[in-house]
């Protein structure tokens, strides 16, 4: 008779690793919570035939499945203006406790990264579940099609095709290093510096000619319904958001990977967010390239960040 298994001790040494992964395959915090739980019920209802073999494999296998599914069912779905990952804390540290790096193309605490994750909603469920599992999680060939129950044929052929499709990503790669960390620490300090004080000097040689931003209010807040190009565009945008966020309260703390801001605003006007996030993303010239905003409110939910005692000095004095 097989014995049973020991769900909560299994819950305690997988549930991390199975996080990472559903949070890579779908960039949302709360969904990934929900697939984990998913497989744990699965696994409870219906266990694998052999218990006495290594249970990852399995586990893998039902919470990729089920991500696939969910994003299937994503993607059928109308989302309003432009779709951002949820933003989570990784200090320095990928979110999944696992090494730096698995030997992967990619490594851990990269493949949390804002910029990662919007390059990956170009792939099919199944384009992305095989360039995680190939170049994040370092498996094989025959370890992926086991996980996904496709041919090794038809994992060559979608890594070959995930693999084109993130050629874009790929050329503007910025791993997250300390020092490109702290390079976008300063950037991020000196521009919202720069907004406080109207500066528009300052502001021009931060931004890059052809930033871009991105936000995401997820039909609940104002927002930009489209992605804004341009470093005059961009400029306008921000010292907008700037007099709306004027009495704010502001942290920088480490998200997805890059230092990042979190605004939090205590009385907000009507349509304005009560909270949002700010992650910057810097060319290879160390200009901001790319600002993502995220104030959905069911994306925040990867957040928990205490109201600090006293803000950092180095922020401007308005928003401390």
């Amino acid at each position: 008779m097989a014995q049973p298994l020991a769900v909560d001790g299994l819950y305690e040494e997988h549930r991390q690793f199975l996080w990472g992964l559903c949070y890579r395959m779908t960039g949302s915090a709360a969904d990934a919570e929900d697939l984990v739980q998913d497989t744990f019920v699965r696994m409870i209802e219906r266990p694998p035939r052999r218990v006495d073999e290594p249970l990852r494999p399995w586990l893998v296998k039902v919470a990729i499945n089920l991500a696939r599914d969910l994003l299937r069912r994503r993607q059928r779905r109308e989302y309003v203006g432009p779709w951002l990952p949820s933003p989570i804390e990784t200090m320095d540290d990928p979110p999944s406790h696992e090494p730096s790096t698995m030997e992967g193309r990619y490594d851990l605490l990269e493949s949390v990264s804002f910029a990662f994750l919007v390059a990956l909603e170009r792939l099919t469920p199944t384009a992305r579940a095989v360039l995680l599992l190939r170049d994040v999680f370092d498996y094989s060939v025959r370890e992926t099609a086991d996980a996904l129950d496709l041919s090794d044929a038809n994992v060559k052929t979608s890594h070959h095709r995930a693999r084109n499709a993130m050629a874009a990503y790929d050329a503007a790669r910025q791993v997250p290093t300390s020092v490109r960390q702290e390079s976008t620490r300063k950037s991020l300090v000196q521009f919202l510096r720069a907004l406080e004080e109207h500066d528009v000097g300052a502001i021009e040689s931060l931004l890059a000619e052809d930033v871009r931003t991105t936000t995401d209010g997820g039909g609940q807040f104002r927002a930009a319904l489209r992605t804004i190009v341009g470093r005059e565009k961009v400029m306008r945008f921000y010292l907008a958001v700037a007099e709306n966020a004027a009495s704010g309260k502001v942290r920088m703390p480490m998200l997805n990977g890059f230092p990042s801001v979190v605004v939090d605003i205590p009385s907000p006007a009507a349509g304005i967010a009560p909270r949002f996030t700010l992650t910057a993303e810097l060319n290879r010239d160390g200009k901001i390239a790319h600002v993502y905003v995220v104030s959905a409110t069911q994306k925040l939910s990867g957040l928990e960040l205490p109201a600090p005692v006293s803000a950092p000095t180095e922020l401007p004095r308005r928003v401390r």
